[in-house]
């Protein structure tokens, strides 16, 4: 799947475009010069969760967000409760970090949970005489007593489905359903990031709004992330502080999506989109 970048239509998007760098403009300059600035910050990150979901077709309550982050739950935390608190304690990690940390291969797949291809096999440590032959491995102590229940399940398992002695056949390893479910085997996201990062390089010479509305769009249609796709808002509001259009907190991005009709932000016709994500940044 590929994101065509194109051609825009510049006389259509330049009003928004306007209306957009000036509202993040003036917003941003309030909340710098505002008392209570940082506790605007601090609440745009529950506000932006809950909005997140919202616009993903999921409902929470704030109440439900707030009590949940300060773990004083009055009931048990449902999967969506969940996910919202994950997106409030990544916009807190984005936020720590330097401008547009948020916006690269290695803090996309650090916010989202993804390991990277790294060779981690211990190495001898030559420290001479006693203990010369420690290695540098962290090794749970519990995993040979679980390696060993899971080698006489897998036994049992081969004999209840009428393995035998005389049975020397090697069986395929099988295919877990469960994992099918959660994952797509043929979704490659290191090639659709690499795709997403190679557009946020090409719009850099383009008007800010317009550039983080062309990556939304972008993420929207290549969905990166099997599993993650909330955080999309999170790195574009990244973008925006990288671009120094907004500096003094994270922007509550989604929370302008949730003011835009579903039938504008899902239209067929791509500027009809970019219109309606850059009246977003406006609201």
């Amino acid at each position: 799947m590929t994101y065509e970048f194109g051609e825009l239509n510049h006389e259509t998007l330049l009003g928004p475009i306007a209306a957009a760098e000036d509202a993040l403009a003036r917003l941003d300059e309030r909340v710098a010069r505002s008392e209570v600035g940082s506790g605007f910050a601090a609440r745009a990150d529950f506000f932006e969760s809950v909005s997140s979901m919202w616009v993903g077709g999921e409902l929470v309550h704030l109440e439900d967000l707030v009590l949940h982050d300060a773990q004083m739950d009055i009931r048990a935390p449902s999967h969506e409760l969940v996910i919202a608190h994950r997106i409030v304690r990544a916009r807190r990690r984005v936020s720590r970090n330097d401008p547009g940390w948020a916006v690269s291969r290695s803090g996309i797949m650090a916010l989202a949970g993804v390991a990277e291809e790294i060779s981690v096999e211990a190495e001898p440590v030559d420290r001479g005489g006693e203990g010369s032959k420690v290695e540098l491995e962290e090794e749970d102590p519990l995993s040979p007593e679980l390696a060993e229940i899971d080698e006489v399940l897998a036994r049992t398992k081969w004999l209840v489905d009428g393995g035998g002695p005389g049975d020397q056949k090697k069986r395929e390893p099988e295919v877990s359903v469960g994992e099918l479910v959660i994952r797509d085997p043929d979704w490659d996201e290191g090639e659709r990031i690499a795709e997403w990062l190679e557009l946020a390089k090409k719009v850099e010479t383009a008007p800010t709004t317009l550039a983080a509305a062309v990556l939304w769009d972008a993420w929207e249609h290549l969905e990166p992330l099997q599993r993650q796709h909330w955080l999309g808002q999170v790195l574009i509001s990244d973008f925006l502080r990288s671009r120094g259009k907004v500096r003094s907190h994270l922007l509550a991005y989604s929370v302008g999506l949730r003011e835009i009709p579903r039938e504008r932000r899902r239209a067929p016709d791509r500027t009809t989109r970019l219109r309606a994500y850059l009246d977003a940044m406006d609201a």
